[in-house]
């Protein structure tokens, strides 16, 4: 009984969360009516962009796994899991020449009830040259282009099983010598079965006004996300981690993911294998991933990830990222 008024609670709440923004579709009946996609039509959409290694391994179904520091981004109610404090530094060579980085710190106050963070990003690219319709091979001068994030977030448990948290972010992009401001926000929900470590998460991601780009309005990319995870192997120091997510982005199809870790525990630290495969997008396919843990003391550890995912004809994006647990 009582799992059954939470999941209503979680499902209940996450509709009234999306219905007043109107975009995400899920109570809109206009939307679903419509037959193609609004791809192309919507701003900032660097924000879709997966930032860390071992949730992209797993292809990128990590909202219900969310435990540590990676949390910040995927699903800002999985950071209660973090008892100490975690520092995440992550980079991301992105098609075209692109960067993007990612910075996040996980930590406890002592003082104050739930588990707080902090976390930047940024999508760079090096400087480009001038090019005019009479110049087409530049006219000597440079521009810049790029896009930040710098973000707060707050999570706490209610009960023993359900958690929730909540990111909100300072939004900078700039081409040139124009440039937008905004606010964006992140929530996300946990709720832990009990049971070979199922937990059931949700998250909408990038919620916000609209922003102006010369004169022309865009919506943020907002994204409904629900996923599921379990121990569907769990042996000694051996764990197998399986999870499957469902998606719903306001600017295109719905969209599924499915992933796994391996995890062999040993003395000194841990080795990680991790897969994926994400259905319906138009280039995300299959992914991998591999991870080392290094223990440091009797609380704290080093961790040192990385991912490759096939985005057919874009090529293959990879991500490191460097973890540290005190």
């Amino acid at each position: 009984m009582m799992l059954r008024k939470t999941l209503f609670i979680l499902v209940a709440g996450a509709l009234l969360v999306a219905g007043p923004f109107g975009q995400l579709g899920l109570v809109d009946q206009a939307s679903a009516a419509e037959i193609f996609p609004k791809v192309g039509t919507y701003g900032a959409q660097f924000l879709k962009l997966g930032p860390t290694a071992r949730a992209t391994g797993m292809g990128s179904a990590y909202t219900a796994v969310a435990d540590n520091v990676e949390s910040v981004y995927w699903n800002p109610a999985g950071i209660v899991s973090v008892r100490g404090n975690q520092v995440l530094v992550s980079q991301t060579e992105w098609t075209a020449d692109i960067n993007l980085s990612f910075f996040a710190m996980v930590f406890n106050p002592r003082s104050i009830d739930g588990t707080f963070a902090i976390s930047a990003r940024a999508l760079w690219m090096d400087s480009q040259l001038v090019r005019t319709a009479t110049e087409p091979d530049g006219n000597g001068q440079l521009f810049d282009s790029g896009s930040q994030t710098v973000g707060l977030t707050y999570s706490r448990f209610f009960t023993d099983k359900f958690s929730a948290g909540a990111t909100l972010h300072y939004l900078h992009s700039s081409l040139a010598d124009f440039d937008v401001n905004t606010a964006v926000a992140d929530i996300g929900i946990l709720y832990r079965i009990g049971i070979r470590g199922m937990k059931i998460g949700m998250s909408i991601q990038s919620l916000g006004a609209e922003v102006t780009y010369d004169e022309r309005p865009a919506r943020m990319p907002t994204m409904f996300k629900v996923g599921f995870a379990m121990d569907a192997v769990r042996v000694g120091r051996q764990r197998l981690i399986a999870a499957t997510e469902f998606e719903h982005p306001v600017d295109n199809t719905e969209r599924a993911n499915f992933g796994a870790e391996y995890n062999m525990g040993f003395d000194s630290g841990a080795f990680f294998l991790r897969g994926g495969y994400s259905l319906e997008y138009d280039t995300q396919g299959l992914s991998a991933g591999a991870g080392f843990r290094v223990n440091t003391g009797n609380s704290s550890a080093v961790d040192l990830d990385y991912s490759w995912v096939d985005m057919a004809a874009l090529g293959f994006v990879h991500r490191v990222g460097l973890m540290i647990g005190f």
